[in-house]
């Protein structure tokens, strides 16, 4: 079989769903590789770059759709490119069925197969599907880099010979993956960055990548995201309130808004207002990445920058990955090449379209004349976080009683080999000559003596291997030091290096153990 990409009809659209890189890996799944002529020029790949990966470049169109069995593409199709479709053919590509009933009713009647890239359940195991994270996560990077181009100061603080430049604050609202890129360049770039979600799991995320979270002061239990496909829920009238409160104090001080919050197949939610926009200071930038569903802030237009009356500048672009074509394409060439992995078990060139599994069908929404979208849910369902149980405080009389049934415990069981330890030595007292009871029971009462040592020696200031050690080399050295006064040379010796021996091992293994401790603590 076939499978071709051809070059994007939508205005501006630079990325291509087909690199030289992953075409090579297609073929070693037995398919043949076709090219649009120019299909790839916008994003870095020259026609003569796929010849070489043996790629057979088409010189238009129409002749692509109609020799590829499989077309893979980025842009939602157009009616014209839906038309070319034959029940023979499977097309890979952005969708939008939760928007496009007049694309699923075309490719219905025209019978082909369909897969929805944005529709790959979030599962483990189709992460390397995922194209909507991949894309995501370049725009969230992109964000930042359009924000600094606009914005007339560094990121990171300095103090220099001219004087002292103060750190750039930038506010990411909305953690999800694009959020998380966007963090991560932020803080990289130097700036201070706080980050807001109404997802509680996100924070130790935001706080592990240098970032600080925006708490409210707001008890209300919000839907864990695992559990809605890895998006935030819609919150209730009285957490956006306090969610606008939050922000109005915190907008005088920010310098670089980042907003992500959108909801899939809803209009974005509006969070950053026309007083929060007034109050911000002059040269401030707002990057709206919920532009293309009328974006988070008061004032965004679709693709385009404007600037307010008191000089914030709002970017309400929508082809962040676009202006990354490279990079986007190479990712989603990647996302493609993994979803014909699967959907090719056999490796042998020809689609095995199994419904059965949960990612082909989450992603397939037209499939032999028929309309398969929605999905039903995926067998494996992302397992959300349970939230911890409370641990019941005793009172003041279960504890007391608790530390009188471990007492009574604890002394029954030292009782019990006391008793069986000194019945033991009875009887070995019974036959064994006294001269050997003697060195016996000097041995027996080092063990004992060496056990209670070793198990009471404190673990706060090392480890308990380390504990143990220390404390086992102690005992080497005091029986040494007993024997340094003998007659003999070679006793003395011996217990000299004894002592030796003995020493590095304990002041090495604090000095390990500090180095250790060293890697937990903040300096």
């Amino acid at each position: 079989m076939k499978i071709g990409t051809p070059k994007e009809v939508e205005a501006g659209e630079a990325r291509v769903a087909m690199t030289p890189d992953s075409a090579r890996q297609l073929q070693k799944l037995g398919y043949d590789c076709l090219i649009e002529a120019g299909a790839g020029r916008l994003a870095g790949f020259a026609d003569a770059d796929y010849a070489a990966a043996d790629v057979t470049v088409v010189e238009d169109a129409l002749a692509l759709w109609a020799q590829a069995d499989i077309i893979a593409k980025v842009r939602i199709p157009t009616a014209g490119e839906l038309d070319h479709m034959t029940p023979d053919k499977t097309l890979i590509t952005f969708f939008n069925p939760g928007g496009n009933a007049e694309g699923l009713e075309l490719a219905k009647e025209k019978g082909g197969n369909v897969i929805a890239m944005e529709m790959v359940p979030r599962i483990s195991r189709a992460q390397k599907m995922d194209a909507l994270s991949s894309m995501a996560n370049i725009a969230g990077y992109r964000a930042v880099i359009e924000a600094g181009n606009n914005f007339g100061r560094f990121f990171t603080g300095q103090i220099t010979a001219a004087g002292k430049v103060p750190p750039a604050k930038v506010l990411v609202v909305g953690a999800g993956v694009a959020g998380l890129a966007a963090i991560g360049t932020s803080t990289s770039l130097g700036a201070i960055t706080y980050a807001f979600d109404v997802r509680p799991e996100v924070a130790e995320q935001v706080e592990s990548m240098g970032a600080e979270f925006v708490y409210l002061d707001f008890e209300e239990a919000q839907q864990d995201g695992a559990a809605t496909g890895g998006y935030a829920a819609v919150s209730s009238p009285e957490f956006r309130e306090a969610q606008l409160k939050k922000f109005r104090e915190l907008a005088p001080d920010i310098d670089i808004v980042i907003t992500t919050a959108l909801i899939p197949n809803r209009p974005a939610p509006k969070l950053w207002l026309e007083d929060m926009i007034a109050s911000m200071k002059p040269g401030s930038v707002i990057v709206d990445l919920a532009a293309e569903k009328g974006g988070n802030a008061e004032g965004t237009v679709m693709d385009e920058k404007v600037v307010t009356e008191n000089g914030v500048t709002i970017i309400g672009y929508t082809d962040f990955p676009s202006r990354m074509a490279t990079q986007s394409s190479t990712l989603y060439a990647t996302n493609i090449r993994h979803m014909m992995t699967d959907l090719t078990p056999d490796k042998d060139g020809k689609v095995n379209h199994n419904m059965e599994d949960d990612v082909i069908r989450g992603a397939t929404v037209a499939y032999k004349g028929e309309i398969t979208f929605p999905p039903p849910p995926p067998k494996v369902a992302a397992i959300a976080a349970k939230p911890k149980e409370k641990v019941k405080e005793l009172t003041p009389a279960e504890k007391r009683a608790n530390e009188v049934a471990a007492f009574k415990a604890q002394t029954k069981q030292q009782v019990t080999l006391l008793a069986v330890g000194g019945g033991l030595l009875l009887a070995v007292g019974l036959v064994a000559p006294a001269s050997f009871m003697q060195h016996f029971i000097v041995f027996v009462l080092s063990v004992f003596i060496g056990f209670q040592v070793i198990w009471n020696v404190s673990h706060s200031l090392h480890t308990p291997l380390m504990a143990i050690t220390n404390a086992i080399s102690s005992i080497i050295i005091l029986g040494a030091l007993m024997q340094i006064g003998s007659g003999s040379f070679l006793v003395i010796l011996l217990a000299a290096v004894s002592v030796f021996m003995a020493g590095i091992n304990i002041f090495g293994g604090f000095l390990v153990t500090r180095r250790m401790l060293a890697m937990f603590q903040k300096s």
